[in-house]
C-alpha cells in the first residue's frame, strides 16, 4: 500500500501557509486531517467554510453526530479527535461511548439527534418516519435537520479522506468500542 504523506506548512501553497497559520494561532496546531486536505489546493478552505459554517446546532449537538457518523464509518482519526472535543464541550467518558453507539440515555433530546444520526448514516440518507418524527418531537426542527445532514456530509467527507489514506492520528487514540452492531 502506498505510504500517504502529511504536507508540511513549507509543502504547501502561499493560500494554504495562511490558512495553516491561522489555525495554528487558533487551535495551536495543523492537525493532520486537515493538512492532508491540501493535496487538492482548494480544499482545505473550502472544507473549513463548510466544517465553519452558521448552524441551528449547537457545539454539543455538533459533537453528537460527529461522534455517531464516525463511529458507523469507523473513522479512527475522527473518533480521536471528537472524544477530545466532546469532552471540552462537557460530556464524559462514559458520555461519548454511549453517544458512538448511537443512543444517550442522560438527555432525551440528544438521544433522539444520536437515533437520527446513526440511522440516517447507517441507511445512506434514509431514516424511519418514526425516527425522523422522534427527532422534532425532541424539540429540532427542519431547519436543525438540514443542518445535521449538512454535518453528516461533512463528517462522512473527513472520515473518508483519512479512510483513504490512513495518515498518522495527532490526537489520543479513543477508546475502542464493543459491542456495536456491525455497518
Amino acid at each position: 500500500m502506498k505510504n500517504f504523506t502529511v504536507p508540511t506548512r513549507e509543502e504547501v501553497s502561499e493560500n494554504n501557509q495562511a490558512i495553516f497559520d491561522n489555525l495554528k494561532k487558533g487551535i495551536g496546531m495543523v492537525p493532520n486531517l486537515y493538512a492532508y486536505f491540501t493535496k487538492s489546493e482548494t480544499a482545505l478552505g473550502d472544507y473549513l467554510a463548510l466544517q465553519n459554517r452558521k448552524t441551528s446546532l449547537r457545539p454539543k449537538e455538533k459533537e453528537v453526530v460527529n461522534l455517531v457518523v464516525s463511529q458507523v464509518n469507523t473513522c479512527d482519526y475522527c473518533l480521536a479527535a471528537h472524544t477530545a472535543i466532546g469532552k471540552m464541550n462537557g460530556f464524559t467518558d462514559e458520555q461519548i461511548l454511549e453517544i458512538r453507539k448511537g443512543s444517550a440515555s442522560f438527555d432525551s433530546k440528544i438521544d433522539a439527534l444520536a437515533k437520527f444520526t446513526k440511522e440516517i448514516t447507517v441507511n445512506r440518507g434514509k431514516a424511519s418516519v418514526a425516527t425522523t418524527e422522534a427527532l422534532l418531537v425532541a424539540g429540532y426542527t427542519e431547519t436543525s435537520l438540514v443542518d445535521i445532514i449538512l454535518l453528516i456530509g461533512d463528517k462522512t467527507v473527513s472520515n473518508f479522506i483519512y479512510g483513504a489514506a490512513q495518515f498518522p492520528v495527532d490526537f489520543p487514540a479513543a477508546p475502542a468500542l464493543y459491542g456495536v452492531e456491525a455497518v
